[in-house]
Protein backbone atom coordinates (compact mmCIF):
# COMPACT_ATOMS: atom_id res chain seq x y z
CA UNK A 1 0.00 0.00 0.00
CA UNK A 2 1.38 3.24 -0.55
CA UNK A 3 1.85 5.13 2.74
CA UNK A 4 -0.24 8.29 2.42
CA UNK A 5 -1.96 8.54 5.40
CA UNK A 6 0.10 11.75 7.18
CA UNK A 7 -0.47 13.58 4.05
CA UNK A 8 -4.03 12.41 3.06
CA UNK A 9 -7.48 13.23 4.85
CA UNK A 10 -5.24 15.51 6.96
CA UNK A 11 -7.51 18.75 6.22
CA UNK A 12 -10.37 18.19 4.42
CA UNK A 13 -11.86 21.48 5.54
CA UNK A 14 -9.43 23.80 3.94
CA UNK A 15 -9.61 24.93 0.41
CA UNK A 16 -12.58 24.61 -2.05
CA UNK A 17 -10.62 22.29 -4.55
CA UNK A 18 -10.51 19.37 -2.21
CA UNK A 19 -12.23 17.37 -4.92
CA UNK A 20 -10.89 13.74 -3.67
CA UNK A 21 -12.70 13.89 -0.43
CA UNK A 22 -15.03 11.11 -1.55
CA UNK A 23 -13.63 8.66 0.68
CA UNK A 24 -15.86 7.84 3.77
CA UNK A 25 -18.32 10.63 2.18
CA UNK A 26 -21.37 8.65 3.02
CA UNK A 27 -20.52 7.48 6.48
CA UNK A 28 -19.62 11.31 7.54
CA UNK A 29 -23.35 12.15 6.52
CA UNK A 30 -24.76 9.77 8.64
CA UNK A 31 -22.28 10.84 11.50
CA UNK A 32 -23.49 14.28 11.58
CA UNK A 33 -26.85 13.40 11.03
CA UNK A 34 -26.55 11.18 14.43
CA UNK A 35 -24.41 13.60 15.90
CA UNK A 36 -25.00 17.08 14.66
CA UNK A 37 -21.04 16.88 14.16
CA UNK A 38 -18.62 15.37 12.68
CA UNK A 39 -16.92 12.36 14.12
CA UNK A 40 -13.48 12.24 12.30
CA UNK A 41 -12.83 8.59 14.48
CA UNK A 42 -16.01 7.28 13.24
CA UNK A 43 -15.40 8.13 9.65
CA UNK A 44 -11.63 6.31 10.14
CA UNK A 45 -9.49 9.16 9.89
CA UNK A 46 -6.55 9.44 12.51
CA UNK A 47 -5.23 12.56 11.29
CA UNK A 48 -8.62 14.07 11.16
CA UNK A 49 -8.77 13.09 14.85
CA UNK A 50 -5.71 14.50 15.03
CA UNK A 51 -6.19 18.41 13.97
CA UNK A 52 -8.59 18.72 16.48
CA UNK A 53 -12.16 20.47 16.64
CA UNK A 54 -10.72 24.19 17.37
CA UNK A 55 -8.97 23.64 13.93
CA UNK A 56 -11.53 22.92 12.16
CA UNK A 57 -14.07 25.68 12.94
CA UNK A 58 -11.20 28.07 11.38
CA UNK A 59 -10.78 26.01 8.58
CA UNK A 60 -14.78 25.66 7.34
CA UNK A 61 -14.97 29.92 7.73
CA UNK A 62 -12.03 29.96 5.30
CA UNK A 63 -13.62 28.48 2.50
CA UNK A 64 -15.50 31.18 -0.32
CA UNK A 65 -18.26 28.40 -0.71
CA UNK A 66 -19.56 27.11 3.25
CA UNK A 67 -22.15 29.89 4.53
CA UNK A 68 -22.02 30.63 8.07
CA UNK A 69 -25.78 30.00 8.62
CA UNK A 70 -27.63 26.97 9.66
CA UNK A 71 -28.39 23.68 7.99
CA UNK A 72 -31.36 24.25 5.54
CA UNK A 73 -34.93 23.02 6.78
CA UNK A 74 -36.21 19.83 5.64
CA UNK A 75 -37.91 20.83 2.27
CA UNK A 76 -41.80 20.12 2.52
CA UNK A 77 -43.54 22.60 0.32
CA UNK A 78 -43.07 22.81 -3.69
CA UNK A 79 -41.95 26.03 -3.03
CA UNK A 80 -39.46 25.64 -0.76
CA UNK A 81 -38.08 23.24 -2.50
CA UNK A 82 -38.11 25.68 -6.36
CA UNK A 83 -36.02 28.47 -3.58
CA UNK A 84 -33.43 25.96 -2.16
CA UNK A 85 -33.10 24.92 -6.03
CA UNK A 86 -31.84 27.51 -7.49
CA UNK A 87 -29.83 28.62 -4.52
CA UNK A 88 -27.93 25.10 -4.76
CA UNK A 89 -28.10 25.41 -8.71
CA UNK A 90 -26.07 28.72 -8.46
CA UNK A 91 -23.20 27.33 -6.10
CA UNK A 92 -22.88 24.11 -8.22
CA UNK A 93 -22.85 25.88 -11.59
CA UNK A 94 -19.90 28.52 -9.34
CA UNK A 95 -18.28 25.31 -9.28
CA UNK A 96 -18.60 23.42 -12.37
CA UNK A 97 -18.56 26.48 -14.99
CA UNK A 98 -14.94 26.68 -15.39
CA UNK A 99 -13.92 23.26 -15.37
CA UNK A 100 -16.84 22.55 -18.12
CA UNK A 101 -15.74 24.99 -20.01
CA UNK A 102 -11.97 24.21 -20.20
CA UNK A 103 -12.94 20.53 -20.77
CA UNK A 104 -15.14 21.29 -23.53
CA UNK A 105 -12.25 23.78 -25.31
CA UNK A 106 -10.03 21.07 -24.74
CA UNK A 107 -11.71 18.42 -25.92
CA UNK A 108 -13.22 20.02 -29.50
CA UNK A 109 -9.53 20.59 -30.28
CA UNK A 110 -9.48 16.80 -31.93
CA UNK A 111 -13.26 17.40 -32.82
CA UNK A 112 -12.73 20.78 -34.65
CA UNK A 113 -9.85 18.79 -36.66
CA UNK A 114 -11.85 16.01 -37.13
CA UNK A 115 -14.37 18.28 -38.37
CA UNK A 116 -12.13 19.77 -41.10
CA UNK A 117 -10.80 16.52 -42.33
CA UNK A 118 -13.82 15.05 -42.67
CA UNK A 119 -14.28 17.42 -45.78
CA UNK A 120 -11.31 15.58 -47.81
CA UNK A 121 -13.01 12.15 -48.18
CA UNK A 122 -13.52 8.99 -45.96
CA UNK A 123 -10.26 7.67 -45.58
CA UNK A 124 -8.54 10.37 -44.24
CA UNK A 125 -11.92 10.82 -41.91
CA UNK A 126 -11.19 7.09 -40.69
CA UNK A 127 -7.44 7.28 -40.35
CA UNK A 128 -7.77 10.41 -37.93
CA UNK A 129 -10.73 8.71 -36.29
CA UNK A 130 -8.80 6.12 -35.63
CA UNK A 131 -5.51 7.79 -34.52
CA UNK A 132 -7.29 10.31 -32.13
CA UNK A 133 -10.08 7.71 -31.13
CA UNK A 134 -8.16 4.65 -30.60
CA UNK A 135 -4.26 5.65 -30.41
CA UNK A 136 -4.29 9.03 -28.86
CA UNK A 137 -7.71 8.06 -26.63
CA UNK A 138 -5.27 4.68 -25.36
CA UNK A 139 -2.48 7.02 -24.56
CA UNK A 140 -5.28 9.85 -23.10
CA UNK A 141 -6.66 7.34 -20.42
CA UNK A 142 -3.27 6.30 -19.68
CA UNK A 143 -2.07 9.63 -19.08
CA UNK A 144 -5.03 10.88 -17.61
CA UNK A 145 -5.64 8.06 -14.88
CA UNK A 146 -2.10 8.04 -14.08
CA UNK A 147 -2.10 12.05 -13.83
CA UNK A 148 -5.04 11.55 -11.06
CA UNK A 149 -3.00 10.65 -8.57
CA UNK A 150 -1.79 14.07 -8.22
CA UNK A 151 -5.14 15.32 -7.65
CA UNK A 152 -5.36 13.39 -4.64
CA UNK A 153 -1.86 14.26 -3.23
CA UNK A 154 -1.93 18.09 -4.37
CA UNK A 155 -5.10 18.40 -3.15
CA UNK A 156 -4.46 17.15 0.51
CA UNK A 157 -1.05 18.89 0.17
CA UNK A 158 -2.76 22.06 -0.45
CA UNK A 159 -5.85 21.47 2.09
CA UNK A 160 -2.82 20.33 4.75
CA UNK A 161 -0.92 23.76 4.34
CA UNK A 162 2.03 21.90 2.96
CA UNK A 163 2.22 24.37 0.06
CA UNK A 164 5.55 23.47 -0.74
CA UNK A 165 4.88 20.10 -1.36
CA UNK A 166 2.59 20.90 -4.07
CA UNK A 167 5.57 21.62 -6.62
CA UNK A 168 7.37 18.69 -6.01
CA UNK A 169 4.34 16.50 -6.30
CA UNK A 170 3.98 18.31 -10.09
CA UNK A 171 7.73 17.22 -10.71
CA UNK A 172 7.44 13.66 -9.38
CA UNK A 173 4.39 13.26 -11.83
CA UNK A 174 5.81 14.82 -14.56
CA UNK A 175 8.94 11.96 -14.57
CA UNK A 176 6.64 8.88 -14.48
CA UNK A 177 4.31 10.64 -17.31
CA UNK A 178 7.20 11.26 -19.21
CA UNK A 179 8.76 8.18 -18.97
CA UNK A 180 5.20 6.38 -19.39
CA UNK A 181 5.43 8.98 -22.78
CA UNK A 182 8.64 7.59 -24.14
CA UNK A 183 7.31 4.17 -23.95
CA UNK A 184 3.74 4.59 -25.12
CA UNK A 185 5.95 5.78 -28.46
CA UNK A 186 6.69 2.60 -29.60
CA UNK A 187 2.70 2.46 -29.88
CA UNK A 188 2.75 5.24 -32.06
CA UNK A 189 5.47 3.75 -33.95
CA UNK A 190 4.20 0.41 -35.25
CA UNK A 191 0.47 1.52 -35.50
CA UNK A 192 0.31 0.16 -39.19
CA UNK A 193 1.01 -3.17 -38.62
CA UNK A 194 -0.43 -3.37 -35.51
CA UNK A 195 -3.92 -2.09 -37.00
CA UNK A 196 -3.13 -4.46 -40.02
CA UNK A 197 -2.68 -7.50 -37.52
CA UNK A 198 -6.01 -7.57 -35.71
CA UNK A 199 -7.44 -6.92 -38.86
CA UNK A 200 -7.99 -3.74 -39.91
CA UNK A 201 -8.51 -2.77 -43.69
CA UNK A 202 -4.66 -2.02 -45.14
CA UNK A 203 -6.15 1.63 -46.53
CA UNK A 204 -7.10 2.91 -43.02
CA UNK A 205 -3.88 1.06 -41.62
CA UNK A 206 -1.75 2.64 -43.83
CA UNK A 207 -3.17 6.19 -43.81
CA UNK A 208 -3.44 5.90 -39.82
CA UNK A 209 0.45 4.61 -39.20
CA UNK A 210 1.55 7.84 -41.02
CA UNK A 211 -0.78 10.00 -38.86
CA UNK A 212 -0.09 8.51 -35.83
CA UNK A 213 3.80 9.22 -36.61
CA UNK A 214 3.38 13.12 -36.90
CA UNK A 215 0.90 12.68 -33.43
CA UNK A 216 3.96 11.20 -31.19
CA UNK A 217 4.36 15.38 -29.98
CA UNK A 218 1.24 15.47 -28.81
CA UNK A 219 1.84 12.26 -26.76
CA UNK A 220 3.95 14.34 -24.70
CA UNK A 221 2.27 17.36 -24.37
CA UNK A 222 -0.57 15.18 -22.16
CA UNK A 223 2.63 14.01 -19.90
CA UNK A 224 3.49 17.55 -19.29
CA UNK A 225 0.07 19.37 -19.32
CA UNK A 226 -2.12 16.70 -17.21
CA UNK A 227 0.44 17.02 -13.92
CA UNK A 228 -0.16 20.94 -14.25
CA UNK A 229 -3.91 20.65 -14.94
CA UNK A 230 -3.81 18.66 -11.45
CA UNK A 231 -1.53 21.32 -10.33
CA UNK A 232 -3.77 24.77 -11.06
CA UNK A 233 -7.08 22.73 -9.87
CA UNK A 234 -5.66 22.06 -7.07
CA UNK A 235 -5.61 26.00 -5.94
CA UNK A 236 -8.90 26.83 -7.68
CA UNK A 237 -6.92 28.40 -10.67
CA UNK A 238 -9.82 27.44 -13.11
CA UNK A 239 -10.27 30.67 -14.70
CA UNK A 240 -6.53 30.89 -15.78
CA UNK A 241 -6.60 27.33 -17.40
CA UNK A 242 -10.86 28.45 -19.13
CA UNK A 243 -8.61 31.90 -20.66
CA UNK A 244 -5.83 29.39 -21.61
CA UNK A 245 -7.98 26.40 -22.84
CA UNK A 246 -10.37 29.65 -25.50
CA UNK A 247 -7.09 31.21 -26.47
CA UNK A 248 -5.84 27.87 -27.28
CA UNK A 249 -9.44 27.01 -29.33
CA UNK A 250 -9.56 29.88 -31.40
CA UNK A 251 -6.27 29.86 -32.87
CA UNK A 252 -6.70 26.13 -33.62
CA UNK A 253 -10.13 26.63 -35.18
CA UNK A 254 -8.50 29.13 -37.62
CA UNK A 255 -5.47 27.45 -38.06
CA UNK A 256 -7.45 24.12 -38.78
CA UNK A 257 -9.24 26.00 -42.00
CA UNK A 258 -6.06 27.72 -42.68
CA UNK A 259 -3.59 24.16 -43.03
CA UNK A 260 -6.17 21.65 -43.92
CA UNK A 261 -8.05 23.45 -46.34
CA UNK A 262 -6.87 26.50 -47.51
CA UNK A 263 -3.55 25.27 -48.18
CA UNK A 264 -4.68 21.82 -48.67
CA UNK A 265 -2.19 20.36 -46.67
CA UNK A 266 -4.20 17.72 -45.67
CA UNK A 267 -3.68 15.04 -42.80
CA UNK A 268 -0.30 16.88 -42.20
CA UNK A 269 -1.81 20.21 -41.59
CA UNK A 270 -4.08 18.64 -38.67
CA UNK A 271 -0.94 16.80 -37.35
CA UNK A 272 0.48 20.24 -37.68
CA UNK A 273 -2.04 22.38 -35.82
CA UNK A 274 -3.18 19.20 -33.38
CA UNK A 275 0.44 19.21 -31.67
CA UNK A 276 0.82 23.34 -31.71
CA UNK A 277 -2.62 23.82 -30.07
CA UNK A 278 -1.79 21.04 -26.87
CA UNK A 279 2.12 22.17 -26.84
CA UNK A 280 0.39 26.09 -26.98
CA UNK A 281 -1.77 25.21 -23.96
CA UNK A 282 1.29 23.26 -21.82
CA UNK A 283 3.71 26.36 -22.67
CA UNK A 284 1.20 29.62 -21.83
CA UNK A 285 0.11 28.10 -18.60
CA UNK A 286 4.11 27.10 -17.56
CA UNK A 287 4.71 30.49 -17.75
CA UNK A 288 1.44 31.24 -15.79
CA UNK A 289 3.01 28.90 -13.60
CA UNK A 290 6.56 30.38 -13.38
CA UNK A 291 5.64 34.13 -13.01
CA UNK A 292 5.00 33.68 -9.35
CA UNK A 293 0.76 33.04 -9.21
CA UNK A 294 1.25 30.05 -7.40
CA UNK A 295 3.53 31.54 -4.44
CA UNK A 296 4.56 28.55 -2.16
CA UNK A 297 2.98 25.96 -4.22
CA UNK A 298 5.88 26.25 -6.30
CA UNK A 299 9.23 27.44 -5.30
CA UNK A 300 11.33 26.15 -8.71
CA UNK A 301 12.64 22.94 -9.83
CA UNK A 302 14.57 20.03 -6.98
CA UNK A 303 15.85 16.58 -6.90
CA UNK A 304 13.25 15.97 -4.55
CA UNK A 305 11.05 14.90 -7.52
CA UNK A 306 13.27 11.60 -8.16
CA UNK A 307 12.60 10.67 -4.61
CA UNK A 308 9.69 7.69 -3.26
CA UNK A 309 9.25 7.63 -6.68
CA UNK A 310 7.92 3.79 -6.35
CA UNK A 311 5.14 4.69 -4.56
CA UNK A 312 4.28 7.79 -6.32
CA UNK A 313 3.49 5.16 -9.38
CA UNK A 314 2.15 2.52 -7.79
CA UNK A 315 -0.46 5.09 -6.36
CA UNK A 316 -0.73 6.47 -10.47
CA UNK A 317 -1.17 3.03 -11.34
CA UNK A 318 -4.18 2.47 -9.28
CA UNK A 319 -5.64 5.91 -10.35
CA UNK A 320 -5.36 5.00 -14.03
CA UNK A 321 -7.61 1.66 -13.64
CA UNK A 322 -10.56 2.33 -13.41
CA UNK A 323 -10.59 5.21 -15.77
CA UNK A 324 -8.56 3.59 -18.58
CA UNK A 325 -11.36 0.61 -18.68
CA UNK A 326 -13.56 3.03 -19.64
CA UNK A 327 -12.07 4.77 -21.82
CA UNK A 328 -10.52 1.70 -23.70
CA UNK A 329 -14.11 0.71 -23.91
CA UNK A 330 -14.83 3.26 -26.45
CA UNK A 331 -11.38 3.06 -28.23
CA UNK A 332 -12.66 -1.19 -28.92
CA UNK A 333 -15.79 -0.09 -30.02
CA UNK A 334 -14.12 2.08 -33.04
CA UNK A 335 -11.90 -0.72 -33.69
CA UNK A 336 -14.88 -3.29 -33.98
CA UNK A 337 -16.27 -1.00 -36.35
CA UNK A 338 -13.56 -1.35 -38.48
CA UNK A 339 -14.65 -5.29 -38.62
CA UNK A 340 -18.54 -4.34 -40.27
CA UNK A 341 -19.20 -4.55 -44.39
CA UNK A 342 -18.23 -0.96 -45.77
CA UNK A 343 -15.68 0.03 -42.74
CA UNK A 344 -14.61 3.34 -43.80
CA UNK A 345 -18.34 4.65 -42.99
CA UNK A 346 -19.02 2.41 -40.08
CA UNK A 347 -15.92 3.99 -38.56
CA UNK A 348 -16.28 7.48 -39.38
CA UNK A 349 -20.09 7.60 -38.63
CA UNK A 350 -19.32 5.75 -35.25
CA UNK A 351 -16.36 8.36 -34.57
CA UNK A 352 -18.72 11.18 -34.78
CA UNK A 353 -21.40 9.83 -32.92
CA UNK A 354 -18.59 9.30 -29.89
CA UNK A 355 -17.47 12.92 -30.39
CA UNK A 356 -20.95 14.46 -30.26
CA UNK A 357 -21.17 12.66 -26.94
CA UNK A 358 -17.55 13.42 -26.09
CA UNK A 359 -18.75 17.09 -25.60
CA UNK A 360 -22.06 16.24 -23.94
CA UNK A 361 -19.95 14.08 -21.37
CA UNK A 362 -17.79 17.08 -20.32
CA UNK A 363 -21.17 18.07 -18.51
CA UNK A 364 -21.30 15.50 -16.42
CA UNK A 365 -17.55 15.43 -15.79
CA UNK A 366 -17.96 19.16 -14.21
CA UNK A 367 -20.89 18.50 -12.34
CA UNK A 368 -18.66 15.32 -10.79
CA UNK A 369 -16.18 17.98 -9.70
CA UNK A 370 -18.53 20.49 -8.37
CA UNK A 371 -20.42 17.83 -6.07
CA UNK A 372 -17.37 16.41 -4.80
CA UNK A 373 -16.67 20.00 -3.39
CA UNK A 374 -19.95 20.46 -2.34
CA UNK A 375 -20.23 17.46 -0.22
CA UNK A 376 -17.25 18.25 1.56
CA UNK A 377 -17.68 22.13 2.44
CA UNK A 378 -21.50 20.90 3.64
CA UNK A 379 -20.01 18.26 5.87
CA UNK A 380 -17.22 20.41 7.28
CA UNK A 381 -19.42 22.80 7.76
CA UNK A 382 -22.25 20.27 9.78
CA UNK A 383 -25.09 20.27 7.09
CA UNK A 384 -26.50 16.75 6.42
CA UNK A 385 -29.07 18.04 4.80
CA UNK A 386 -28.03 19.84 2.20
CA UNK A 387 -25.38 17.83 1.23
CA UNK A 388 -28.19 15.70 0.78
CA UNK A 389 -30.18 17.81 -1.20
CA UNK A 390 -26.89 18.88 -3.26
CA UNK A 391 -26.87 15.86 -4.32
CA UNK A 392 -30.14 15.29 -5.43
CA UNK A 393 -30.08 18.67 -7.29
CA UNK A 394 -26.99 17.82 -9.93
CA UNK A 395 -29.13 14.74 -10.54
CA UNK A 396 -32.00 16.47 -11.36
CA UNK A 397 -29.59 19.11 -13.37
CA UNK A 398 -27.93 16.06 -15.45
CA UNK A 399 -30.87 14.73 -16.39
CA UNK A 400 -32.36 17.67 -17.62
CA UNK A 401 -29.64 18.76 -19.22
CA UNK A 402 -29.36 15.69 -21.29
CA UNK A 403 -33.12 15.62 -22.24
CA UNK A 404 -32.49 18.96 -23.39
CA UNK A 405 -29.31 18.07 -25.73
CA UNK A 406 -31.24 14.80 -27.13
CA UNK A 407 -34.05 16.67 -27.60
CA UNK A 408 -31.61 19.19 -30.05
CA UNK A 409 -30.01 16.51 -31.95
CA UNK A 410 -33.26 14.62 -32.19
CA UNK A 411 -34.83 17.81 -33.81
CA UNK A 412 -31.94 18.43 -36.03
CA UNK A 413 -30.51 14.67 -36.58
CA UNK A 414 -30.66 15.70 -41.19
CA UNK A 415 -28.71 18.67 -40.77
CA UNK A 416 -25.81 18.74 -37.84
CA UNK A 417 -23.84 15.06 -39.75
CA UNK A 418 -23.35 17.56 -42.71
CA UNK A 419 -21.09 19.37 -40.32
CA UNK A 420 -18.71 16.64 -39.85
CA UNK A 421 -18.83 15.38 -43.60
CA UNK A 422 -19.36 15.53 -46.84
CA UNK A 423 -20.27 11.84 -47.54
CA UNK A 424 -23.81 11.21 -48.22
CA UNK A 425 -23.44 7.82 -46.76
CA UNK A 426 -21.85 8.93 -43.72
CA UNK A 427 -24.37 11.72 -42.59
CA UNK A 428 -26.87 8.99 -43.60
CA UNK A 429 -25.52 6.51 -40.84
CA UNK A 430 -24.81 9.10 -38.68
CA UNK A 431 -28.65 10.40 -38.94
CA UNK A 432 -29.53 6.62 -38.07
CA UNK A 433 -27.89 6.43 -35.55
CA UNK A 434 -28.78 9.61 -33.31
CA UNK A 435 -31.51 7.71 -31.90
CA UNK A 436 -28.98 5.66 -29.95
CA UNK A 437 -26.83 8.48 -29.44
CA UNK A 438 -29.37 10.61 -27.54
CA UNK A 439 -29.86 7.40 -25.47
CA UNK A 440 -26.79 6.97 -24.85
CA UNK A 441 -26.20 11.32 -23.63
CA UNK A 442 -29.02 10.82 -20.94
CA UNK A 443 -27.79 8.09 -19.68
CA UNK A 444 -24.05 9.19 -19.90
CA UNK A 445 -25.33 12.25 -17.80
CA UNK A 446 -26.51 10.32 -14.92
CA UNK A 447 -23.91 7.99 -14.51
CA UNK A 448 -20.47 10.06 -13.54
CA UNK A 449 -23.13 11.17 -10.48
CA UNK A 450 -24.00 7.69 -9.45
CA UNK A 451 -20.53 6.53 -10.24
CA UNK A 452 -19.20 9.02 -7.86
CA UNK A 453 -21.20 7.13 -4.92
CA UNK A 454 -20.14 4.20 -5.42
CA UNK A 455 -16.01 5.53 -5.37
CA UNK A 456 -17.02 7.64 -2.21
CA UNK A 457 -17.69 4.79 -0.96
CA UNK A 458 -14.34 3.16 -1.17
CA UNK A 459 -15.35 0.66 -3.92
CA UNK A 460 -13.27 1.19 -6.84
CA UNK A 461 -11.92 -2.19 -7.50
CA UNK A 462 -15.90 -3.32 -7.19
CA UNK A 463 -16.90 -0.25 -9.79
CA UNK A 464 -13.84 -1.40 -11.98
CA UNK A 465 -15.51 -5.24 -11.95
CA UNK A 466 -18.87 -3.67 -12.79
CA UNK A 467 -16.98 -1.79 -15.81
CA UNK A 468 -15.53 -5.00 -16.68
CA UNK A 469 -18.99 -6.52 -16.84
CA UNK A 470 -21.24 -4.53 -18.60
CA UNK A 471 -18.55 -2.58 -21.03
CA UNK A 472 -16.37 -5.80 -21.79
CA UNK A 473 -18.62 -8.85 -20.83
CA UNK A 474 -21.68 -7.63 -22.40
CA UNK A 475 -21.88 -4.55 -24.46
CA UNK A 476 -18.79 -5.20 -26.98
CA UNK A 477 -19.73 -9.09 -27.73
CA UNK A 478 -23.04 -8.38 -28.57
CA UNK A 479 -22.73 -5.35 -30.45
CA UNK A 480 -20.00 -7.78 -32.54
CA UNK A 481 -22.85 -10.32 -33.13
CA UNK A 482 -24.77 -7.85 -33.78
CA UNK A 483 -23.27 -5.12 -36.09
CA UNK A 484 -23.40 -6.93 -39.57
CA UNK A 485 -26.89 -8.07 -39.14
CA UNK A 486 -27.91 -4.64 -37.73
CA UNK A 487 -26.47 -1.33 -39.05
CA UNK A 488 -26.99 0.59 -35.23
CA UNK A 489 -25.85 -2.44 -32.83
CA UNK A 490 -22.46 -1.02 -32.28
CA UNK A 491 -24.23 1.90 -30.77
CA UNK A 492 -27.27 0.36 -29.88
CA UNK A 493 -24.96 -1.64 -27.35
CA UNK A 494 -22.97 1.12 -26.01
CA UNK A 495 -26.21 2.34 -24.75
CA UNK A 496 -27.35 -1.21 -24.03
CA UNK A 497 -23.89 -1.51 -21.46
CA UNK A 498 -24.16 2.07 -20.03
CA UNK A 499 -27.68 1.38 -18.88
CA UNK A 500 -26.67 -1.33 -17.15
CA UNK A 501 -23.94 0.04 -15.16
CA UNK A 502 -26.19 2.60 -14.29
CA UNK A 503 -28.41 0.36 -13.03
CA UNK A 504 -25.87 -1.87 -11.51
CA UNK A 505 -24.17 0.93 -9.56
CA UNK A 506 -27.48 2.19 -8.45
CA UNK A 507 -28.08 -1.68 -6.86
CA UNK A 508 -24.29 -1.51 -5.41
CA UNK A 509 -24.86 1.85 -3.26
CA UNK A 510 -28.43 0.32 -1.67
CA UNK A 511 -28.19 -1.17 1.33
CA UNK A 512 -27.50 -4.73 1.75
CA UNK A 513 -29.81 -7.80 3.01
CA UNK A 514 -28.29 -7.73 6.24
CA UNK A 515 -28.28 -4.28 7.08
CA UNK A 516 -30.05 -3.81 10.60
CA UNK A 517 -32.28 -0.78 9.67
CA UNK A 518 -35.17 -0.35 6.94
CA UNK A 519 -36.80 1.76 4.80
CA UNK A 520 -39.81 2.97 6.66
CA UNK A 521 -41.85 4.68 4.67
CA UNK A 522 -41.39 1.57 1.76
CA UNK A 523 -43.19 -1.63 2.83
CA UNK A 524 -41.15 -5.46 2.40
CA UNK A 525 -44.01 -6.16 -0.06
CA UNK A 526 -43.45 -3.73 -1.82
CA UNK A 527 -40.18 -3.50 -1.56
CA UNK A 528 -40.12 -7.21 -3.46
CA UNK A 529 -42.24 -6.29 -6.27
CA UNK A 530 -39.58 -3.30 -6.98
CA UNK A 531 -37.16 -5.09 -7.05
CA UNK A 532 -38.85 -7.79 -9.56
CA UNK A 533 -40.37 -4.76 -11.62
CA UNK A 534 -36.24 -3.29 -11.80
CA UNK A 535 -34.74 -7.03 -12.42
CA UNK A 536 -37.28 -7.21 -15.65
CA UNK A 537 -36.75 -3.85 -16.71
CA UNK A 538 -33.11 -4.53 -16.90
CA UNK A 539 -33.81 -7.56 -18.81
CA UNK A 540 -36.27 -6.23 -21.33
CA UNK A 541 -33.44 -3.02 -21.73
CA UNK A 542 -31.24 -5.90 -22.22
CA UNK A 543 -32.61 -7.95 -24.79
CA UNK A 544 -34.04 -4.81 -26.87
CA UNK A 545 -32.37 -1.75 -26.19
CA UNK A 546 -34.96 0.35 -26.81
CA UNK A 547 -37.23 0.57 -23.85
CA UNK A 548 -35.72 4.50 -22.80
CA UNK A 549 -38.34 5.31 -20.58
CA UNK A 550 -38.20 1.78 -18.51
CA UNK A 551 -34.64 3.47 -18.08
CA UNK A 552 -34.62 6.65 -17.52
CA UNK A 553 -37.40 5.99 -14.59
CA UNK A 554 -34.74 3.63 -13.16
CA UNK A 555 -32.16 5.60 -13.33
CA UNK A 556 -34.42 8.88 -11.59
CA UNK A 557 -36.02 6.80 -9.00
CA UNK A 558 -32.77 4.89 -7.49
CA UNK A 559 -30.80 8.14 -7.95
CA UNK A 560 -33.07 9.75 -5.29
CA UNK A 561 -33.48 6.79 -3.42
CA UNK A 562 -29.45 6.59 -3.16
CA UNK A 563 -29.11 9.82 -1.92
CA UNK A 564 -31.92 9.47 0.68
CA UNK A 565 -30.49 5.88 1.82
CA UNK A 566 -27.20 7.19 1.84
CA UNK A 567 -28.22 10.15 3.84
CA UNK A 568 -29.83 8.53 6.38
CA UNK A 569 -27.34 6.08 7.32
CA UNK A 570 -29.14 2.70 6.07
CA UNK A 571 -26.00 1.24 4.72
CA UNK A 572 -23.64 2.33 6.87
CA UNK A 573 -22.42 -1.07 7.90
CA UNK A 574 -21.61 -1.40 4.36
CA UNK A 575 -18.54 0.69 5.36
CA UNK A 576 -16.54 -0.73 8.40
CA UNK A 577 -12.98 -1.60 7.26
Amino acid sequence: MVKIDELQLRSPLKGKQHYNFNSKLWLAVSEVQKHGKWNPAASGSTSLQAQGRRTAAPQIKERPLVCDEEDIESVNELRDFFVQFGVESKKLWYLAGPAIFTSICQYSLGAITQVFVGQLGTLQLAAISVVNSVIAGFSYGVMLGMGSALETLCGQAFGAGQLNMMGIYMQRSWVILITTAIVLTFLYLFVEPLLKLIGQSDDISKAAGVFAIWMIPQLFAYAVNFPIAKFLQAQSKMMAMALISVVALLLHTFFSWFLILKLGWGLAGAAIVLNSSWWFIVVAQLIYIFIGTCGRAWSGFSWKAFQNLGGFVRLSLASAVMLCLEVWYYVALILFAGYVKNPEVAVDGLSICMNISGWAAMLAIGFNAAISVRISNELGAGHPRTAKFSIGVVVVTSFILGIVLSLILIITRKQFPIAFSSNKNVRDLVSELTPWLVASIVINNIQPVLSGVAIGAGWQALVAYVNIGCYYTFGIPLGLILGNLVRNALWNHITNGRALLVDLQNQLTLPPPCSTTTVPSVPDAAEEDFGMLNTLKVKIFILAGKNLPFALYDIFFLGVRVVEESASGNHIGMFKE
